[in-house]
């Protein structure tokens, strides 16, 4: 059985997954960050309590903490039980059962709940959406997309996908995405095509490998350089 979606869905996740998908090292948390359709992740709040500013951008930001809260409550219970039905699709070992999954999930969409309203304050958490960011060309060092592009392959198009990748390059000259597999567990067709088409734009693309591995055979993110 596989996964269904019509959209993408509020699931949190958190500081530590963060550095391990993208391989961040303690030199680059002091970077400009800027984490593009973070959703209730808590690495922006997480960032926030070691007095670092990260900034997420998501068009769930448009809504209130309340607002946010109900659709996450609307959603959780279908995401877990679609995991349980695909329980082979995971590797269950630094995250041990669907049980232990959806304790961390929640406990990272509180972290960043009891955050937001200070977090939209200081502009922590910027209303907006891929692939029309709201910053100037360059405005961050590195920019990190988690658990969207290549993960929604189903249902959204390759044209979003190359307009979204071009996007995140002109706001920062490092950008990595994570995972590159479907929420099937598939490799996304549009992996090589991204490659490819920023290539041709004079970057440097690599596929690095990482340590984080939840999606069985994701662990690797997408690194594109500009010079």
């Amino acid at each position: 059985m596989a996964y269904t979606y019509e959209s993408a869905v509020p699931w949190g996740r958190s500081f530590d997954e963060y550095v391990d998908m993208f391989r961040l090292t303690g030199a680059e948390l002091h970077l400009r960050i800027l984490g593009c359709a973070d959703g209730p992740a808590a690495f922006n709040s997480e960032m926030a309590e070691r007095g670092r500013f990260v900034v997420s951008c998501d068009p769930l930001y448009q809504f209130s903490r309340s607002q946010i809260r109900t659709r996450i409550d609307e959603t959780y219970t279908n995401i877990i039980e679609q995991t349980y039905q695909n329980l082979d699709m995971f590797v269950w070992t630094r995250i041990r059962s669907v049980d232990e999954l959806g304790r961390m999930r929640r406990s990272s969409m509180a972290h960043f709940l009891n955050d937001y309203d200070r977090g939209k304050k200081e502009g922590r958490y910027v209303p907006g959406e891929l692939p029309h960011l709201p910053f100037a060309p360059q405005t961050f060092d590195l920019a990190l997309c988690s658990h969207f592009l290549f993960l929604y392959s189903p249902i959204l198009s390759m044209s979003f996908h190359l307009e979204a990748v071009a996007a995140m390059c002109s706001v920062a000259p490092d950008v990595r995405i994570f995972p590159l597999l479907t929420y099937d567990g598939e490799r996304s067709p549009y992996v090589e095509t991204v490659i490819t088409t920023m290539q041709a734009a004079g970057r440097t693309v690599r596929i690095e490998p990482v340590t984080y591995e939840f999606q069985r055979g994701g662990n690797q993110m997408l690194r594109i350089l500009s010079s």
